[in-house]
């Protein structure tokens, strides 16, 4: 069978961890060897319940091949048998999900891009509304967010704004959201009350770590200018912003949210490392598209992955045929699990069937 093909190899793997550990390993082996430890922890508890719950199916099968068995125990032993199989299947399944090829950056942090796409000042104000709602998402998840750079649209909202969300698992759990927003609703600005369709871009880069992506300073190109703003008290009088090109790749990013350069710098240098790290993920795997403009679109309203219809308070996601009317709370934050579950396991089930296909 293909699952106890492999169960043996992960025992063996999980013992021979636990004996390195025991000898007191280096630093850097250390926390490798506890990380990889960690994560094989739960799949072997739940080969460990498996095995058990074969053994036990087992077991009633052998009492029910007994022709000597009072009928009422035998009514009783196929009740049993058919929950223990149901169980079996249960953590047979919860296995394969465990086998599955790990993405390498579902534990990364995250950039998050939102661009305003067709739809003027209308998208604008959609763009801020989804990345207020990704804020709260974040606020829920006990992660943190950093604006890196916005761009204010004229009627509110933001013509674009890149953020970096901090945490455990936030790349797991955002990375389905790249792609096109619609949003059906009557503007603030329509006087006769007509439904306007807008749209918004966005996009979800894992946040690459220094170890992830080298980056030869002689590569780059580092302009500093004044940041922008609306003016006043809080113009920038001193050369904060900074913009750095990443020759080879052409890859562009600006930072100018705050007043020191060094911190600017900095930002700017995470950001980019995370461009250039998606680049290089999208060019080995094939899923994931060929490159970045294809994986959000082109803002256009007919490319859209999620549709927010605020007159009927209806969200539907058009990539695994889900209708919620519960946009009120999506738009809090508190709704999104339920969406981003139902593409998760959309996503484990077409993994599954690939890799039991081949």
């Amino acid at each position: 069978m293909l699952l106890n093909d492999k169960f043996d190899t992960i025992l063996r793997r999980h013992h021979e961890i636990s004996a390195r550990l025991m000898a007191n390993p280096s630093g850097v082996e250390f926390v490798a060897l506890s990380r990889e430890r960690a994560e094989l922890d739960e799949l072997v508890q739940a080969i460990a319940e498996y095995r058990a719950q074969v053994d036990e199916r087992a077991g009633i099968e052998a009492m029910l091949a007994d022709p000597a068995l009072d009928p009422q125990m035998r009514r009783f032993a196929e009740e049993e048998l058919a929950q223990a199989k149901v169980k079996e299947a249960e953590l047979a399944q919860k296995i394969r999900l465990a086998l599955l090829p790990k993405d390498a950056a579902d534990e990364n942090g995250a950039i998050l891009e939102v661009r305003a796409g067709t739809g003027g000042d209308e998208a604008a104000v959609f763009a801020g509304d989804l990345f207020r709602m990704y804020q709260r998402y974040a606020d829920l998840k006990g992660w943190k967010v950093e604006v890196l750079s916005a761009s204010e649209g004229t009627a509110g909202g933001f013509k674009e704004i890149v953020a970096e969300i901090v945490g455990r698992g936030v790349f797991a759990r955002l990375k389905y959201e790249s792609g096109v927003h619609r949003v059906q609703r009557v503007p603030s600005t329509e006087a006769q009350g007509r439904i306007h369709t807008s749209a918004a871009t966005v996009a979800v880069l894992p946040e690459a770590r220094d170890v992830d992506v080298s980056i030869n300073e002689a590569d780059l190109k580092i302009d500093t200018m004044r940041s922008g703003g609306a003016g006043g008290q809080h113009v920038n009088k001193t050369e904060s912003a900074i913009r750095i090109t990443h020759l080879p790749t052409g890859i562009v990013v600006l930072v100018q949210e705050e007043r020191s350069q060094h911190r600017n710098r900095a930002k700017a240098m995470a950001l980019l490392r995370s461009r250039i790290y998606d680049m290089e993920r999208q060019k080995l795997t094939a899923e994931r598209a060929a490159d970045r403009r294809a994986k959000v679109g082109s803002g256009d309203r007919s490319e859209r992955i999620r549709t927010y219809n605020f007159p009927q308070g209806r969200l539907t996601d058009h990539r695994v045929n889900l209708t919620l009317y519960k946009l009120d709370k999506v738009m809090s934050g508190e709704g999104l699990d339920e969406i981003i579950d139902a593409l998760t396991t959309e996503d484990q089930a077409a993994q599954l069937a690939a890799v039991e296909g081949t």
